[in-house]
């Protein structure tokens, strides 16, 4: 005759039926209802050893024998256990579109940022150009930040965390466009002061950071060209340069000493001019060429490996750009006080000026990161390299407020040099964290020979020659700044 064993499981504590727990018995079983309710059918009318288990309570085991009248009450006790210590050890990512809005969200200051994710979805070739698609911010001369109205004085740079040097020889200024936006991991402009951000800044402090440890092993080779009808292929006057202009250094070929006791004569046919004495460079000639188009080449690489738990990630960068921008019959005019009597322009000079830039950059990028098992301890080293060189010959013709028709050019080469390395660590042991750096940062600007000549017909109509001795003006400039 079939017997069964009926009951109810309940927690000990509260007395709330436990929906879910099973109770076994020699291969057979049932599971309790929402009322903790369980029948076990089908039994012989003998004794029974039970089974009662049910997830976080400890597991009951009693005796109970099966019949019309078995009526079990079974009392389950919550299992409570002391878990270890639970650490997980993450990096933070901050070149994504999601981490730079989650910062600024986060932020107690007004700040605006920009990721490496959005930088490559744009052509932006420099950070100047990626700094002038933030709100607020504005571009002068394409290199130069504007934060809030206020010009580059008042603005501070810290690439890296470190503090980076002037660019510029007469003014407190940092030349963005010296970072190519292939080196940036994401970049931080903050409008506003903060304890935790230098005091002296007015307008805006602006933080860059390149790359850090790759997500993956990767290597990247990306070369592009493209054609400006007015440079390409046209007739691109320059002045004799150094040998390794095409790489944006100066080989000492430009930089002469030596008195300034020189006589300026004109070259028949050459619409130029000869200087010469025993001191300065005494070629003034100007050469053509052909550019075939400008060109820009960069390569990338980046690992990861994984040593004894720990991890060491390493990225490395090249790029270089060579470009020419010719500027044609632009109207570069003086004027002097507006003839009221005859209402029309006073013109002091009245002029058309042609212009040939030649511009190259050369950049570098190590950075090395190392993480070790546990993720208590970084350290990191970053290193950036960038030269920028701009080679420019200007020629104007014109007539003087003497109405003498006067002819004149302009010699330029100027290159810039920046380098900014850093080593830094970041310690962590429990609720305590340990932070320190330290970083050394050099840049230089070289105008080796700025030369500049204006003659005119003054002495004999339709001769061009010296009349003034000021008139031709020659300008050297050699700055070297240090950060540490």
């Amino acid at each position: 005759m079939a017997a069964d064993i009926k009951g109810t499981v309940v927690d000990k504590q509260t007395r709330e039926p436990l929906v879910g727990a099973t109770v076994t018995t020699q291969g057979t079983g049932a599971v309790c209802d929402v009322d903790g309710r369980f029948v076990i059918r089908g039994l012989k009318a003998q004794d029974y050893t039970l089974t009662v288990k049910y997830i976080s309570y400890q597991t009951v085991t009693l005796q109970a024998k099966a019949g019309r009248d078995t009526l079990l009450s079974v009392e389950m006790v919550a299992d409570r256990q002391t878990l270890g210590e639970v650490q997980v050890t993450g990096m933070v990512r901050r070149n994504t579109e999601s981490a730079m809005i989650a910062q600024a969200k986060e932020s107690q200051v007004v700040v605006s940022n920009v990721s490496a994710q959005e930088i490559s979805r744009t052509q932006d070739t420099n950070a100047g150009e990626v700094i002038r698609r933030v709100p607020g911010v504005s571009l002068i001369e394409d290199k130069f930040v504007m934060v809030r109205g206020l010009s580059q004085r008042y603005n501070n740079v810290w690439i890296n965390g470190g503090a980076a040097p002037s660019s510029e020889a007469d003014a407190r200024a940092f030349s963005f466009d010296i970072i190519p936006s292939s080196q940036i991991d994401n970049l931080l402009i903050v409008k506003s002061p903060s304890p935790e951000y230098p005091a002296d800044f007015c307008g805006g402090f602006i933080q860059v950071n390149t790359k850090d440890i790759p997500v993956r092993n990767t290597w990247a080779v990306s070369i592009g060209a493209n054609w400006n009808d007015a440079s390409a292929w046209q007739n691109f006057r320059y002045a004799k340069g150094s040998a390794t202009d095409w790489m944006g250094f100066d080989s000492s070929l430009r930089p002469y000493s030596g008195g300034f006791g020189a006589a300026l004569k004109p070259i028949a046919g050459e619409g130029t001019v000869s200087l010469t004495d025993n001191g300065l460079n005494n070629d003034w000639r100007v050469r053509n060429r052909n550019p075939w188009g400008d060109l820009k080449a960069s390569t990338e690489w980046s690992h990861k490996w994984t040593v004894s738990g720990a991890q060491l990630g390493m990225v490395g960068s090249v790029n270089y750009t060579n470009e020419t921008r010719t500027y044609k019959d632009m109207t570069n005019n003086l004027f002097g006080v507006y003839d009221a009597a005859h209402d029309r322009s006073n013109y002091l000079r009245r002029s058309t000026d042609n212009q040939y830039n030649h511009n190259v950059r050369v950049g570098a990028l190590l950075n090395m990161a190392l993480l070790t098992k546990t993720g208590d301890d970084k350290l990191e080293w970053k290193n950036i390299f960038n030269q920028l060189a701009t080679d420019r010959y200007t020629d104007r013709t014109g007539v003087n407020a003497q109405s003498d028709n006067e002819v004149g050019a302009e010699y330029y080469y100027r290159s810039r040099t920046t380098y900014n390395t850093q080593l830094t660590g970041k310690h962590t042991r429990k609720a305590d964290e340990l932070t320190w750096s330290a970083s050394y940062a050099y840049a230089n600007r070289r105008m080796p020979d700025r030369r500049r000549y204006t003659i005119d017909d003054a002495l004999e109509r339709g001769t061009l020659m010296l009349t003034a001795g000021n008139e031709i003006q020659r300008e050297f400039t050699k700055r070297d700044e240090f950060s540490v």
